[in-house]
């Protein structure tokens, strides 16, 4: 088999992509929206200082950040976006006042002209950059000065308890005194001025706003970017020659294929795989994934109905004790603990199995792994709670071990670097195990060699999530933490969980190791060819200069390529679920892995595409079209294949004992109905509504409580619990299962 030019292209995409990647790391660097030293009005009174700015938005983490409401449009979806709110807000009260000096009356009541003439007079002095680089400040007038002041009272009283309030903080499940003191409101209201001046002010020497014009907002004329457009068409473009490229490369190398049929075991071979003392360790993590799931999922519950509830769960007042940002960051943190969890496990549980070797204290290694993943689990969600309810007030304290207000990297500092110790624990015991096979020569050298990468890529990402600091700009966060959320979750674990899948088949014998081995090469090469520098497709508007949208919306449209072929993968399992007798065995792990297939096509290349191009996702983002994507990519890809994963392990575990699989069948279903219903019933047709009206008003209207608690939205919004309530009964009949293969409820007979 040609390997060596895999490996080279390989090679060569890893080289050549994080060249860029780190390229443009030093020019988002040079780029970002600066923060001034101080914001002074032209009598020479200063508004906010640096510091006020960068305590406001430590302020902003410590209260939840992105998991109560967004900044940029990264962040949740309940309450609005910060700083398209703050912008349209700070727009209204100086048109308002403006018209009100010239011409004595509000702006909604002036004649088409009279606006015309006004908002002209607005757009110059909002786009208008008058930052120094010299001094470091920032110039403003007195209006600009007042209405600062006034939106500080407004968010003043929105944070704190007004009374006035208290049916809007209802709306958009936002606690009373959710910022405790008067003075910690006044630097959330700095750092939201600062954020929003970040979306409205041109660059220097630029007729575009440091966040490439977004949010839209006619009130200034913030719309889409020529670039935006252009790149939009290129990404198109690039999508319909790699699909055209990719099917005919597919349908030339499988036109090359022999059938493999012939060579297929008669017995199955893994019941000769003996489970040794750590490989039976593992059990202990299958039963904690199962647990996870069910809190995860019953927390996701809870969730989604404090949009049409917000300070409870049918009457029950739950936010007292669990606020939204509390149970949005549990759920989504759970969901990647529970997934790694399965595929780690998975990795220490094949180690021993495909080398035969068992090292020496192996099973004591993986017992401390497993004390050090729970106490990291409990120990990350006990900070993330008493940051949120006030407990922890200092901001470096908070830094440390509460809540860093960044989605998915919302546990605090001191646990990310305990996760990381941990990964890397991890791939010490998996590498130590899987040694011995290694140093044999043969086919599976190749396949064992990206393994190892792909295994110690999981620890080595995990790394940019300690790249900032507590006072770090909010681009620079924003650019490291995804690495993390798109190269870790998204990139490294993938080819992992690829590589496992082609281990398991060509260890019970379905394909030959050198197909197997060829094809992960070359399949990991596709991906990881647009996945990496994909990474800035994320990064549109987050302050980052116009390179990194060419790129990001170039190669996000590559990354879909691969996807839309995988058709092909579900049918090959299918295929391999029916080659003999004994394969039905293990008919649910490959169902869940056909699963996969179906989900990588339609939440990660549909759902994904759908908001990738610049021009879709300047209007979507930060809408309920990235929580569709989110739910049907996270768990319909990477949830299903932890589930596959963990139930091809558990098979192994239990022996030649048989399985009673109703319980499995019917939660097969439920998830992919209860997954696809809630998608397309409620997600789906809320986020186009939400796109329309942000076309037509602009973001902030289509974030705002006003349109979201319409009678169309918040019946779109209960549909939901449809899908919802048949995902969670799969949900426990995994659980009814896994208890059952402990009991013995789960086999056909009573052999134990």
């Amino acid at each position: 088999m040609p390997y060596k030019k895999l490996w080279a292209a390989l090679a060569l995409v890893f080289v050549l992509s994080f060249g860029v990647l780190l390229y443009y790391g030093g020019e988002i660097i040079q780029e970002k929206p600066p923060i001034p030293e101080r914001v002074v009005t032209e009598q020479g009174d200063v508004i906010f200082t640096k510091a006020d700015i960068m305590e406001g938005q430590q302020v902003w983490q410590r209260m939840g950040g992105q998991e109560l409401g967004s900044i940029w449009g990264h962040g949740s979806y309940v309450a609005p976006d910060w700083t398209a709110d703050y912008l349209h807000r700070q727009l209204g009260f100086m048109n308002d006042y403006n018209a009100q000096q010239k011409y004595q009356l509000p702006y909604d009541q002036l004649t088409e002209e009279q606006q015309a003439e006004l908002k002209a007079t607005l757009k110059r002095e909002i786009r208008t950059n008058t930052y120094d680089p010299e001094t470091g400040d920032i110039l403003i007038t007195s209006l600009r000065a007042l209405t600062a002041s006034e939106l500080g009272d407004y968010y003043a009283g929105v944070f704190g308890d007004a009374p006035e309030w208290a049916a809007y903080r209802e709306q958009i499940a936002l606690p009373a005194n959710t910022v405790g003191s008067l003075d910690d409101r006044e630097k959330l209201n700095a750092f939201f001025w600062w954020a929003t001046w970040s979306t409205s002010t041109n660059r220097l020497g630029s007729d575009i706003t440091y966040t490439n014009n977004w949010p839209g907002e006619p009130l200034i004329d913030n719309e889409p970017t020529s670039a935006s457009l252009l790149w939009s068409i290129v990404s198109v473009v690039l999508l319909l020659a790699g699909v055209g490229a990719l099917a005919w490369y597919y349908a030339v190398q499988r036109s090359r294929e022999q059938d493999e049929s012939g060579h297929i075991p008669e017995k199955d071979p893994l019941l000769q795989v003996k489970a040794t003392p750590s490989m039976r360790a593992t059990m202990k993590y299958f039963w904690i994934v199962t647990a996870l799931i069910a809190v995860q999922v019953g927390l996701g519950a809870i969730t989604a109905h404090y949009a049409v509830e917000g300070k409870g769960f049918y009457g029950i007042p739950i936010a007292e004790w669990f606020p939204y940002s509390v149970t949005r960051t549990w759920h989504q943190q759970l969901a990647v603990f529970w997934i790694a969890t399965a595929w780690l496990a998975t990795g220490l549980y094949i180690g021993p199995a495909i080398s035969g070797h068992e090292p020496k204290f192996q099973r004591l290694g993986v017992n401390v792994l497993f004390g050090c993943l729970l106490l990291i689990v409990a120990g990350s969600m006990a900070g993330e709670w008493l940051a949120v309810k006030g407990y922890i007030t200092s901001a470096t304290h908070n830094f440390y071990f509460g809540h860093q207000g960044y989605e998915y990297v919302d546990l605090g500092r001191a646990w990310q670097i305990f996760l990381t110790v941990g990964l890397f624990i991890w791939f010490f015991l998996m590498a130590r195990a899987i040694w011995p096979a290694l140093k044999k020569k043969g086919e599976s050298r190749h396949l064992l060699t990206l393994f190892l990468i792909a295994s110690v890529a999981i620890p080595a990402f995990y790394i940019p999530g300690l790249m900032w600091g507590p006072q770090a700009h909010l681009t620079i966060v924003t650019y490291w933490r995804w690495w993390v959320v798109h190269l870790w979750v998204e990139g490294f674990f993938e080819v992992f969980a690829a590589v496992v899948i082609a281990f398991l088949f060509s260890r019970m014998g379905l394909i030959r190791t050198a197909t197997a081995t060829a094809t992960v090469l070359f399949s990991t090469v596709i991906f990881l060819a647009g996945g990496i520098i994909g990474t800035f497709h994320h990064l549109y508007f987050a302050g980052t200069p116009i390179g990194v949208l060419a790129f990001g919306a170039s190669f996000s449209a590559l990354e879909v390529v691969p996807l839309l072929l995988i058709g092909f993968e579900a049918y090959d399992n299918l295929r391999h679920g029916r080659a003999k007798p004994w394969v039905k065995r293990y008919k649910w792990p490959i169902f869940f892995f056909v699963a996969v297939s179906f989900w990588n096509l339609v939440g990660a290349g549909l759902f994904g595409f759908l908001i990738n191009p610049p021009i879709a996702l300047y209007y979507m983002q930060g809408l309920n079209t990235t929580a569709l994507h989110a739910h049907t990519a996270l768990f319909g890809v990477y949830g299903m294949l932890g589930i596959g994963l963990m139930l091809f392990c558990l098979r192994g575990l239990t022996g030649e004992k048989e399985w009673r699989t109703k319980l499995l069948k019917f939660s097969f279903w439920s998830f992919n109905i209860g997954l696809m219903t809630m998608g397309l019933a409620s997600l789906l047709p809320v986020g186009i509504l939400q796109t329309m009206a942000s076309m037509e008003h602009g973001m902030w209207y289509a974030r705002s409580a006003e349109f979201l608690h319409t009678r169309t939205m918040q019946n779109l919004v209960w549909l939901r619990a449809v899908g919802d309530t048949i995902f969670a009964l799969g949900v426990v009949g995994i659980v009814i299962f896994v208890i059952g293969l402990a009991t013995g409820r789960s086999y056909k007979s009573d052999v134990s």
